[in-house]
């Protein structure tokens, strides 16, 4: 299927055109983005090698370290060429591959985030059977199922594009080739995309969602009939740090999707593309390294290890 096409190439509009600002900013998301390569590749290097952490719960944090690279490594790094370029252009052909996997990754993390969700209630509720029911196999069918929906929602709405005629104007009002600014520059009807779009999200969302919701309802329940505060305590700090990361992710969704018409702006629409596409990323590992035991553990022994070695 070929794209019909006036348009080669469109024009990333971003921020900023203000050359100052242009730097800072360049400088800003660079380290963010080295923070998000380091600390993801970190919680992955530390998993594999302490054996401690071959568990369920780990063997799906280090898919989402995975995931965040991924998805950082998508927008970031353009975003930094165009921040020092004179002209702020890309491919058709690159935007369109980079919102393929915009969609991908998206996807394959909200359903891998439910996936450990309902780890975390294989572990609180039924803590007996947690090792039959968090087999090896159960957890890799969860993560390849995950990766499944995402391609699944990636295929059904880049295939759709393919069919769209661009011939102008060719700027893209956003720092990356997202799908909704990039169905405005259509010059045919795009009815079809939007129900796409729209449906697939929501059954897919909606699904993710609704697994999380339930997890946690029953998670939350079976910690309120524990007796002891301290039981309590251990129970909840198992699973607060996928809480935080979760409800970050959830309600910068449900703000931005659910927020009044009459609030329309750009500069928060890219607010909210900023904090789930970079600055999730980059969180991620930090939130599960303060607040995860086992992992600082780790990460204190490579550390000490390390240091020794160097004396």
């Amino acid at each position: 299927m070929e794209i019909q096409t006036n348009v080669t190439e469109f024009i990333l509009m971003g921020f900023s055109h203000d050359p100052h600002l242009q730097i800072f900013l360049f400088l800003v998301f660079f380290v963010i983005y080295l923070i998000t390569l380091v600390g993801n590749m970190v919680i992955m290097l530390v998993i594999r090698v302490d054996p401690h952490l071959h568990s369920p719960m780990h063997f799906f944090l280090s898919h989402l370290s995975f995931v965040d690279i991924c998805y950082s490594s998508v927008v970031v790094p353009k975003m930094l060429v165009n921040f020092l370029a004179k002209h702020k252009i890309i491919s058709v052909n690159g935007c369109l591959a980079q919102m393929f996997f915009i969609l991908l990754l998206a996807v394959t993390e909200i359903f891998i985030l439910s996936a450990m969700a309902y780890d975390r209630y294989a572990a609180v509720c039924h803590p007996l059977h947690y090792v039959v029911t968090m087999n090896k196999r159960v957890c890799s069918q969860l993560v390849g199922c995950s990766w499944t929906m995402g391609l699944l929602y990636s295929l059904v709405n880049t295939v759709l594009v393919l069919k769209l005629h661009f011939c102008g104007p060719n700027e893209i009002s956003h720092f990356s080739c997202e799908l909704p600014p990039l169905l405005q520059l259509s010059c045919t009807g795009t009815f079809t995309n939007k129900i796409a779009l729209l449906s697939s999200a929501v059954i897919l969302g909606f699904s993710s969602f609704l697994l999380t919701l339930v997890s946690y309802v029953f998670i939350i329940s079976t910690i309120l009939r524990i007796h002891s505060a301290k039981g309590r305590h251990k129970a909840f700090s198992t699973c607060s740090s996928h809480l935080i990361v979760v409800g970050l992710l959830y309600m910068t969704a449900i703000f931005q999707y659910m927020k009044p018409s009459s609030i329309t702006s750009l500069v928060l629409d890219e607010l909210f593309s900023i904090q789930y596409s970079i600055l999730t990323p980059m969180l991620n590992p930090i939130i599960y390294s303060l607040k995860n035991k086992e992992v600082k553990i780790a990460l204190r022994k490579i550390v000490e290890k390390n240091t020794v070695c160097l004396i």
